[in-house]
Order: structure tokens, then sequence, then C-alpha cells
């Protein structure tokens, strides 16, 4: 079925002529699948407390139990929801060039569920709820005593067990956040997607691409810093401008 969305031909130019290109997804990607935004799950049972009582290592330390519940209500959250034609999309453009780096803001792996990182690693810059570490060496941990105890306990230092999610106050770990500028340096096209471009130093990636003189183009349905230096900016979700953008680039791929 053909798209009636339209693109410029330079833009698509751009991609013809890419190598290596380079995405970054924000919330609004996953928001299009029905995973509500970090502070939009504040809602029902967690209205009354702020993220920051739920997401940090002082909120672990002073009520592990809840910290993990609330972990646990978003991982059941999430498993309730499906990729949608954007993280498909990408899937598809990861096929399509001889490099292919996705970054994402997003903790949820759908991007892994829809068949991203089958070429080339998703780099999470904030983690995965899917996976748990423990909170004392840091180390992931894949299974544990299920004794009725919360949060279970790391079966090798009896520490106890947390997601492997980065929370206020935490570094980000340090070689995805490496990989990711490298990347941002070093393709010949990013693309900003579904992201507010104001968290910190994830926002920082589109602007590391136009000091080094690489188009960026912009998918979000809302302006934001970026846009007004962005190469390119099509506004709308991307669970409709991505489907498209391949189908203008590949005709025969059909609705990826």
């Amino acid at each position: 079925m053909e798209s009636s969305i339209r693109f410029s031909e330079q833009l698509l130019q751009q991609f013809r002529q890419a190598r290596h290109v380079v995405v970054l997804t924000g919330a609004g990607v996953s928001a299009e699948s029905g995973v509500p935004t970090f502070r939009d799950a504040q809602t029902g049972l967690w209205a009354r407390f702020r993220p920051e009582e739920l997401a940090s290592p002082e909120a672990f330390r002073r009520d592990p139990r809840l910290v993990w519940e609330w972990y646990a209500w978003r991982r059941d959250l999430v498993a309730s929801v499906s990729p949608n034609p954007g993280h498909l999309a990408l899937v598809e453009l990861e096929k399509r060039f001889p490099v292919f780096t996705l970054i994402t803001q997003n903790v949820d792996g759908l991007h892994q569920r829809a068949g991203s990182g089958a070429r080339f690693p998703v780099i999470e810059l904030h983690g995965n709820l899917q996976r748990t570490k423990c909170f004392e060496d840091g180390q992931i941990v894949e299974s544990w005593d299920e004794n009725g105890e919360l949060p279970p306990r790391c079966p090798r230092c009896s520490g106890l067990l947390r997601p492997d999610v980065v929370w206020f106050g935490e570094l980000l770990p340090s070689e995805a956040l490496d990989a990711a500028f490298a990347a941002a340096g070093a393709c010949d096209l990013f693309l900003s997607v579904g992201t507010s471009a104001l968290v910190e130093p994830a926002a920082s990636l589109p602007f590391r691409a136009l000091a080094a003189q690489i188009p960026v183009v912009e998918i979000n349905p809302n302006p934001t810093p970026l846009s007004s230096l962005a190469t390119y900016v099509l506004s709308g979700p991307a669970g409709e401008l991505l489907p498209a953008l391949v189908q203008a680039l590949w005709p025969a791929s059909g609705d990826a």
C-alpha cells in the first residue's frame, strides 16, 4: 500500500548515500505502543509518589520492597504491549545499511522485541527493565531463589537485587555513552526520533552530529530545542513517519 506521506528528494538522497546511520529514540516511540512515559506512569496506586521517591539509590535503601514492586508493576505493564510500526521500521532500517547504530533512552526492551539488534547491538543509555542486577556490586543476575522475599537476594553475595536501570543521581553506563558519542560523531546521517531533546547527556548526541557537519533528521510530533537547528524536521508520530520513509526508500519492502 502506497503511503500518502511525501519526503523531499534531498532527504531521500541523504539516506541512499549513507553508509552509517545512527538513530536516537526516546519515550515518544514507546508511548505509541501504550507505554506511559516515566512521569505519566505515576497514576493510581503510584500517584502519591514523586518519581524521585521510587527511582533513586536513596529510595531503594529507604524502602527496597516499595521500589522493587514499582518496577515489577512497570515490567508487567510493558509486557502487555507490543512493538509498534515505528519499532518495526527501525528493524528494516538496520537491515539496509552497512553500519547502523540504534541508541535508545527507553528501558522497555521493545526495540529488541521488534527485532532490532540482530546485526548491531542496541545501545541502551538508561538500562533495561527486564534485566536485574545486584545492588551491592552491580553484576547482572539471571536467576535467584524465589522464596517470597522482596526484593530477592543475590545468589552470590546475598545483597538485594534491583532493576538494571539508571536511577536519579546515577551515572549512565560509560561504555554505552562512549559508544553513542563516538557513533554520533562518525556517522553519515543522524535521526532523533520521539525524544524531547531535553534529557542530558542523550540530548547532546544530535548536537554532536551537527558539530561534525552530519545531517540530522528530527522526527517528533512537537517542536523541541533541536528543531530549529536540525537539517530536516519531520513533524508527526514515528509510527507513521518511519514506515512511510522505509516505503519511500524501498517500495518493494511493503509496509515495514
